[in-house]
């Protein structure tokens, strides 16, 4: 082989692998755009059945997903989630995060004008099968015990666990999970107390 093939040959292989790529990302774009509406679509359907699941049925009959307020969290922008009858407001959902055993918890709750709690659900966690992961309302009911509840009701000292003189049970060998859980709903409810004008667009 003379040395010009082997040039010939040496500046065809780069060109080739650089048509090669260049359709390859050309078809990811492609499928990319295609399949970006309804990845889009199926979040949204997820989102909106997490917070109808929050809500007591017929509560409200808007789309939450199109009447939202961002307000700022230390620092941080936590969505508001407006629910309505007509034009009447009943509830607002949000998410709140404590730090648990294993990890973050996100916790999503429903809260209604007066500042209770309409229903509480954990989104997303790490905790360990079987002891913590009774926070699942597919593995327990003990989620259903923040129904109702306010920061007065119980009294502020009494929003713990039960083994740190609080009214809310505990699980055996997973005492930190379920506290970080009621941490997170009541600092939820303190920061919808503190922010309830701006949550709400109503004057305080």
């Amino acid at each position: 082989m003379n040395l010009d093939t082997l040039r010939d040959k040496l500046g065809y292989q780069p060109l080739l692998l650089g048509i090669v790529a260049l359709l390859a990302s050309g078809a990811l774009a492609v499928v990319s755009d295609a399949t970006a509406p309804a990845i889009a679509a199926a979040e949204a359907k997820d989102l909106r059945d997490s917070l109808s699941d929050v809500l007591p049925a017929g509560l409200a009959d808007n789309d939450f997903l199109k009447d939202t307020v961002e307000v700022d969290r230390n620092g941080k922008t936590v969505t508001i989630y407006r629910a309505r009858q007509g034009e009447a407001l009943k509830a607002v959902l949000f998410k709140v995060a404590e730090r648990g055993y294993s990890g973050e918890i996100q916790v999503l709750m429903a809260v209604d004008m007066d500042g209770r709690t309409l229903g509480v659900r954990v989104l997303k966690h790490t905790e360990t099968p079987g002891l913590g992961d009774k926070i699942e309302i597919k593995k327990d009911n003990w989620v259903l015990s923040f129904n109702d509840k306010s920061l007065l009701d119980p009294t502020p000292e009494r929003w713990g666990v039960k083994k740190d003189n609080g009214v809310f049970d505990q699980f055996a060998g997973a005492t930190i999970t379920p506290r970080a859980v009621v941490k997170a709903v009541k600092g939820g409810l303190e920061f919808f107390t503190a922010h309830k004008a701006e949550i709400t667009g109503q004057a305080a």
